[in-house]
């Protein structure tokens, strides 16, 4: 399933080295704007602790674990919507992601040049907001009149997507984003032809000094982004770019004596993946056999046939039923046969609900 998380935010705040240490693409990453020309695409796997512990107890030929895209977006500016920068055709590249990763500086450097003379993270995610407002504003107004006559001659469709448009194009116009309306599924669905990029969710990455990691207490800096957050229900993530390159460079064995040492537990670029899959609402089931242990990746509410299509599309069209145990009755009774005796191995049906850690085994007709 192709999902992906756009990495956005201003010139310089570490955007290509957060990139490159997710994903080792080797993207180039310089002191001066505009390093990043052409979005940059890299796949990277979702750390899953549970995927080895299946594998202790089925012992399989392989593991594969679950994964999500992220790309790498030039740098915005003020102007940005109207071709300043690098101008629209980058924003084109937003839209098509499923969330946002909005990478923010919140460390002071005076060898690392901001684009506006200074380090203010609300100032400078308010500069990002306001240009992906005003691409969104003129996406809507393109096509606001034709769908308000055509709701008039009865046409149910477009009523339906006038009902979303005209709040949405209220609120963009006082300089809001689409989220901050909190459209239920259903609204979002109507209006998602327009692909706005303020509607999609999003996660605030605080970009910190090497010296901030490791502290109790986040700086102040990060503070000010955790309140701006909260006033929107959007989640922080905080790591260091310069440490997290480090670790990528090391080998396995290096790397937990670094991150000892450095007083973490493990790499905050897990933490930004993860923050990802929970931002698109995605949750992990397994299958588990002597081939491989394997997540798939489908959306939390999903039923036993949709997971199963995750798969093979022939699989969710000729399902019948699914064996399903869960990853904690593993670990208590230690093995497939144990989950069995023990009456914890379930036959179910098209209309149950997939739950995050489920283990199944699909029954189709061919």
């Amino acid at each position: 399933m192709g999902f992906s998380c756009g990495i956005v935010g201003l010139p310089n705040v570490g955007k290509s080295t957060i990139f490159n240490a997710l994903t080792s693409a080797k993207a180039e990453a310089a002191n001066y704007p505009f390093c990043t020309i052409d979005p940059n695409t890299g796949i990277v796997k979702v750390p899953d602790p549970r995927l080895a512990r299946i594998a202790e107890y089925i012992p399989p030929q392989k593991l594969v674990p679950a994964s999500m895209t992220f790309v790498d977006i030039a740098g915005l500016v003020k102007g940005a919507s109207k071709g300043e920068g690098l101008g629209n055709q980058f924003l084109g590249h937003i839209r098509e992601t499923n969330a946002i990763a909005h990478v923010v500086r919140c460390f002071s450097d005076p060898n690392v040049i901001h684009v506006d003379g200074s380090v203010d993270p609300i100032r400078d995610i308010s500069v990002i907001d306001f240009e992906l407002i005003l691409a969104d504003l003129e996406t809507v107004n393109k096509r606001f009149n034709i769908i308000e006559k055509t709701a008039r001659t009865g046409d149910k469709k477009a009523a339906a997507q006038l009902g979303v448009l005209q709040p949405v194009k209220a609120a963009l116009e006082k300089g809001n984003t689409v989220r901050s309306l909190k459209l239920s599924e259903d609204e979002l669905k109507l209006i998602h032809e327009f692909h706005l990029i303020t509607a999609k969710p999003v996660m605030y990455v605080t970009n910190v000094d090497d010296k901030d990691i490791g502290k109790g207490e986040p700086n102040e800096y990060v503070k000010k982004v955790m309140e701006h957050a909260a006033k929107e229900g959007s989640q922080v993530v905080q790591i260091c770019g310069k440490i997290e390159s480090e670790i990528a460079e090391l080998e396995e064995s290096e790397k937990v004596a670094f991150l000892q040492e450095m007083g973490m537990d493990e790499p905050g670029l897990n933490r930004v993946i993860r923050a990802g899959y929970a931002l698109l609402g995605l949750q992990t089931y397994f299958t588990a056999g002597e081939v491989e242990v394997r997540a798939w990746t489908f959306h939390k509410g999903w039923k036993a046939p949709q997971c199963a299509g995750v798969i093979h599309t022939d699989f969710e069209k000729g399902f019948i039923k699914a064996d399903v145990y869960h990853y904690d009755e593993l670990m208590k009774f230690k093995s497939e046969s144990g989950v069995r005796d023990a009456g914890a191995l379930r036959l179910e049906g098209k209309e149950y609900v997939v739950k995050d850690g489920d283990i199944m085994h699909f029954r189709f007709a061919n």
